[in-house]
């Protein structure tokens, strides 16, 4: 069969005088065509949904796996929870409902004291309430000597409430006194002393 022929049966209006040969080759590129558009247009969209599918369940699987892994500490959680309550409540039975400044300057006054120190300044500033507890800043200024001022820190940590030191300052007391050299050398010091107390419900 030449081209022409072939030409001629490929036209629509001749197409059923075709021979068999012709007619079944059109079927098959028809049916050909049909099962191509068929995927692209039903096969193609189902494929990007099973892939959309297919990442949420790596989603899934790597929360699934977190989570399990959490709810295996779960106990582990709950002993560490119940240690850090203690903590918290064994902190807030040393703040006290009040401040005592009376009791706190004899507790202070006592401990420099013993240290050979002079307490030259203690006076407080106005409480700061922060959350369920209230800083109260005391400004502090002391003298003597170096290892006598380290020990007054630390006997000054060592009260029974909570007291912490910030802002600490030393420079060389100002003497005549020339008998001494630097071990014996008198320093002045001023720091902010804060102590705290726990603010009651209505406070708060």
């Amino acid at each position: 069969m030449t081209l022409d022929e072939l030409q001629h049966y490929l036209d629509f209006n001749n197409i059923g005088n075709a021979p068999n040969v012709v007619k079944y080759s059109v079927l098959a590129v028809l049916f050909v065509a049909v099962i191509g558009a068929g995927i692209y247009f039903d096969t193609t969209k189902q494929l990007d949904e099973l892939k959309k599918i297919e990442q949420k369940e790596n989603e899934l699987k790597s929360e699934f796996s977190v989570k399990a892994g959490q709810a295996a500490k779960l106990e582990l959680y709950k002993e560490q929870l119940a240690e850090m309550q203690a903590s918290f409540q064994a902190i807030l039975r040393q703040l006290p409902e009040r401040t005592d400044v009376e009791s706190l300057l004899v507790d202070v006054s006592q401990t420099g004291l013993a240290n050979g120190l002079e307490i030259k300044k203690f006076k407080p500033s106005a409480e700061e309430k922060k959350g369920f507890y209230a800083e109260l800043p005391i400004a502090l200024e002391v003298s003597g000597h170096y290892h006598d001022l380290a020990s007054f820190i630390s006997g000054v940590a060592a009260l029974p409430r909570i007291v912490t030191m910030h802002n600490l300052k030393l420079v060389r007391q100002k003497s005549d006194d020339k008998d001494g050299g630097a071990g014996n050398e008198k320093l002045e010091m001023t720091a902010t002393a804060r102590t705290y107390r726990y603010l009651k419900e209505d406070e708060q």
